[in-house]
């Protein structure tokens, strides 16, 4: 792993949260799930997020701190994040203003580079993250994306909050990602693109989420380990067919 100089000015690592309560966050995992479960699980995958995050900051110049909404909901992360993890309040109507928006707050905190980061998947590989550090410290203007496969993206890291990058995109469509990338061109802005993971946010991607954590896993992917339990828990109380029925491995203890 390459470690960036202390000297190297810190970039933001923020996830992008709801708070985390029942009928409000991953309600397209109910079902399977029930709503008080799939906010269980949504916590679970902030703190392995954060933890992931928290990991990396110790060798690289970044911190974390999650991006949240609604304002007012401050106490439902209360011993959810690690120590050092700061909390700030989306503002915008639009995701693409909310965005934008974080995006200038944090820059103007001081920070050299700003990385945005869906909270929704716990198995990103660390070194996806190193890899989005080291190009935004890198001299030069750019905008760093991460494609999710379901053809948004996980992760946008920018060093200026361009305004255009957000502007008419068809926000939780298969066209995000596209659009996304047609946008910095017309700005003439140079795009790096991270390797493509995914978002666990309906049945399907939490089978494949099962799949990895339970099966032989990717070597880069980050272990997840409360999210781990969590569905080791749900598994062994009901049976892995409830959340999961087209599982296709042995569970690995």
């Amino acid at each position: 792993m390459t470690h960036l100089p202390i000297s190297t000015p810190a970039c933001a690592l923020g996830l992008m949260a709801k708070a985390p309560l029942a009928g409000e966050v991953k309600t397209r995992l109910v079902p399977p799930l029930t709503a008080l479960e799939a906010a269980e699980l949504n916590v679970c995958f902030l703190r392995d997020m954060a933890a992931n995050i928290a990991r990396l900051s110790e060798t690289a110049a970044a911190s974390g701190l999650v991006v949240y909404t609604p304002a007012g909901a401050e106490s439902t992360f209360a011993g959810v994040l690690p120590a050092g993890f700061e909390l700030l309040v989306q503002r915008g109507a639009s995701l693409g203003e909310r965005l934008c928006n974080a995006t200038g707050d944090l820059l103007q905190q001081g920070y050299g580079g700003v990385c945005l980061i869906n909270s929704d998947s716990p198995t990103l590989p660390q070194s996806f993250l190193l890899r989005a550090i080291e190009l935004l410290m890198t001299e030069g203007d750019r905008v760093v994306l991460g494609g999710a496969e379901d053809g948004g993206y996980y992760l946008i890291g920018l060093k200026h909050a361009h305004k255009h990058l957000f502007h008419n995109i068809a926000w939780s469509t298969p066209e995000v990602f596209v659009h996304t990338k047609q946008r910095a061109a017309e700005i003439g802005l140079p795009v790096e693109l991270l390797p493509p993971w995914y978002d666990v946010d309906d049945a399907a991607t939490l089978e494949r989420l099962c799949e990895d954590l339970f099966n032989e896993p990717s070597v880069a992917a980050y272990p997840a380990p409360y999210t781990r339990a969590f569905l080791a828990s749900l598994i062994d109380a009901e049976g892995v067919e409830r959340i999961c029925p087209n599982f296709s491995g042995r569970r690995r203890a």
